[in-house]
């Protein structure tokens, strides 16, 4: 199974993301974990190579299993590990091959086109104390089909 992990900065009551040019959805920088690798140590090398910044202050916020089915029958499915920094350090890049990297308002999450999944784990990185977990199911266009989430307030 793949492991993800994608990092949501916070600054000023914006969140820097990356719009993907393929589907032009916007996602938080992340990508696969490499061997040996902890998932933290994933999340800033990934945030690092797209963004060219260092993440400040870096919490876990969620952990997520990604369904794809196709006729009820599961296709793909990978573990994606969400953190937040409150904060960076550095200059952002404006665009690399991963695509254009801005600051958006956090409210901008609501309705900026991304995966619905991405929406839900993303907001409550930038908005909420504690950590979520949950399962998304999706086709594989990415049309969500079901979602089950939990929270945990751990301080």
């Amino acid at each position: 199974m793949q492991r993800i992990a994608n990092l949501l900065a916070v600054q000023d009551g914006k969140v820097l993301l990356l719009q993907k040019p393929r589907r032009g959805w916007f996602v938080a920088p992340g990508g696969k974990m490499e061997s040996g690798e902890s998932i933290y140590e994933a999340a800033i090398r990934e945030f690092h190579e797209e963004t060219n910044a260092t993440p400040k202050n870096v919490h876990l916020k969620g952990i997520f299993t990604m369904v794809i089915k196709e006729n009820d029958e599961v296709v793909d499915e990978w573990m994606l590990y969400t953190f937040v920094s409150h904060g960076i350090e550095g200059t952002p890049f404006e665009q690399t091959r991963e695509g254009k990297l801005a600051w958006h308002s956090i409210e901008s999450l609501h309705s900026l086109p991304m995966a619905e999944g991405d929406r839900t784990n993303l907001l409550f990185a930038a908005l909420n104390e504690g950590i979520q977990y949950g399962t998304f199911e999706y086709t594989e266009d990415f049309e969500l089909l079901s979602k089950r989430i939990q929270t945990s307030n751990e301080h």
